[in-house]
């Protein structure tokens, strides 16, 4: 329950102005129409009376229609006011929520960060964040409406009417009110949350059927994932019928705890008549202002059957480093000791010296990728040291000053040249033509436009060998002790090849080098070549 606080906190101070606007502008609507049938109901046994007792055409029926009139009005407006502000105040906190979520997920390490590129794991934010925009819309701002529309409603009814009739609409509508919600949501927690799970598992699973729907056709296995698709969905409806029920029951209650606290605010009002403290027209107002302020707790109970979906995305989206349990304490120091990169594993013994260069090669499959991704520290590493010590002992920032990684697939950003060079720190223009230039991406990057060439999403304007070179070209404006290269000359002419890669050694003459190659492993450049056997 606490990242579900922190982050209604944090939505509530994006924006306190328009989410204060927001909020009077929704206990304005709730006063209006509180003060609309009250004033109504008066309105009819007042004129009712007065026709009885002969005087009708002595009652002043023009103010009390012209009050009825403008609270008419202005609910509607208010009501358009109250949707366009609280939306607009509801955007702008999950605005401000969507920076905070980037931000902290920015300085998290490379291995959080390569988790989450799945399909699956973007799937489970975007639905997480969608689910808290309910903490606004349908838990703080009705929520902290009702409160004071009924807080105020008592003030009110108390002047105007009495306090006998006054407490009673409050007192049976917070303890009825509360007792039911909180019924609903104690009900309501474990299904919620486990019916956003069930619906994330089958999108997940609808979207690995649709990726995979060649190789399920070609195994014969296409009916058999679609029956477990029509079982997932199955449950997750199951589950959804569980929250409709009780979603369900909680408005049945409210609405029999409306007509309880309508009774009671009608007996009070008659004990109060027949005591002569009041008049009979007056007896009524507690009556319908108790039929009005069931609008402010009919809606909360759909926030509150949802809570347990919002608690468990706010323990996602926070995450477990955000806790209170003071600051984090820093890496200790870790002490260079030991070869730039020793490798023992069932496939491997090796020893890498600084400077040393390594090609991997071995068939599809045998785990050359696997090995550059644990040397990096993105996989779990066994019987691999980085100056004596495992990758994952080192702080992440000292590791990445010391491996640089380029994969095989390419990342770039939508965005120049220059932004997509300037991710590997603060470095002169210089530099990034000697970058070029060493993997023979110079001359088609000028003839272009130079550095403020602008790429699409992903990097697209670029050919495949093209993008991978202007990848490896910012890694090497890393400057990094270990250079790991996955497939660097894929896509690329043995001539283009060549010089890439005697361009990559000039740039980095001290630096470690190791290489997963499919074809180039005899470049003269390598002093080793490991083949891994699948």
């Amino acid at each position: 329950m606490m990242p579900l606080l922190k982050i209604a906190r944090l939505l509530i101070l994006a924006d306190p102005n328009a989410m204060l606007r927001g909020a009077a502008l929704s206990v304005v609507v709730l006063l209006m129409g509180a003060a609309l049938l009250g004033l109504s109901g008066w309105f009819i046994t007042a004129t009712g009376l007065a026709g009885l007792a002969g005087i009708g055409i002595a009652f002043d029926v023009f103010r009390p229609s012209a009050g009825i009139r403008f609270l008419a009005l202005g609910r509607t407006a208010a009501r358009y006011g109250e949707r366009l502000l609280t939306h607009d105040a509801t955007l702008r906190a999950l605005a401000a929520l969507r920076v905070s979520l980037l931000r902290r997920h920015a300085i998290s390490d490379s291995r959080v960060l390569a988790e989450m590129r799945s399909e699956g794991a973007l799937t489970q934010i975007i639905s997480d964040v969608d689910a808290l925009d309910g903490i606004i819309l349908r838990l703080f701002l009705p929520s902290v409406s009702a409160v004071l529309a009924h807080g105020i409603a008592f003030a009110v009814l108390g002047l105007l009417v009495g306090w006998p009739v006054a407490l009673t609409i409050l007192a049976g509508y917070a303890l009825l009110a509360i007792l039911v919600l909180w019924r609903l949501a104690r009900r309501c927690l474990v299904p919620s949350g486990d019916s956003e799970t069930r619906h994330q598992r089958l999108r997940r699973s609808v979207i690995d059927m649709i990726r995979d729907r060649e190789a399920l056709i070609l195994s014969g296995r296409l009916n058999e994932r679609e029956a477990e698709l029509v079982t997932s969905e199955r449950e997750a409806r199951a589950v959804l019928a569980v929250l409709d029920r009780e979603e369900r029951g909680a408005g049945a209650a409210l609405s029999a705890s409306v007509s309880i606290v309508t009774a009671l605010a009608f007996l009070a009002g008659g004990a109060m008549l027949a005591q002569e403290a009041i008049g009979p027209a007056r007896a009524v107002i507690g009556l319908f202002v108790a039929i009005a302020l069931a609008e402010s707790l009919l809606p909360l109970r759909r926030g509150f059957a949802e809570l347990g979906r919002m608690v468990s995305a706010a323990g996602r989206v926070w995450g477990p480093e955000e806790t209170d349990a003071g600051p984090s304490q820093a890496p200790a120091p870790v002490a260079e000791s030991g070869p730039l990169l020793l490798i023992r594993t069932e496939k491997i013994d090796l020893i890498v010296p600084a400077g040393g260069t390594v090609a991997l090669t071995g068939a599809s499959g045998s785990g050359k990728t696997n090995l550059l991704m644990q040397i990096a520290g993105m996989l779990p590493a066994e019987g691999i040291r980085l100056h004596g010590k495992s990758p994952e002992d080192w702080p992440e920032a000292k590791l990445r000053k010391i491996v640089t990684v380029v994969p095989q697939r390419s990342a770039l950003l939508a965005g120049t040249i220059r932004d997509n060079l300037s991710l590997a720190g603060s470095v002169a223009e210089a530099q990034m033509w000697q970058a070029l230039k060493a993997v023979d991406l110079e001359q088609a990057i000028r003839a272009r436009g130079g550095l403020d060439l602008c790429l699409g999403e992903g990097g697209s304007g670029l050919s495949g060998g093209q993008a991978k070179r202007l990848c490896i070209a910012r890694a090497l404006l890393r400057q990094p002790q270990l250079l790991l290269l996955d497939e660097p000359t894929e896509g690329l002419d043995e001539t283009t090849a060549e010089r890439v890669m005697i361009g990559i050694r000039r740039a980095l003459p001290g630096a470690t080098i190791v290489a997963a190659l499919h074809r180039g492993a005899e470049h003269s450049i390598f002093s080793d070549k490991v083949t891994l056997q699948n």
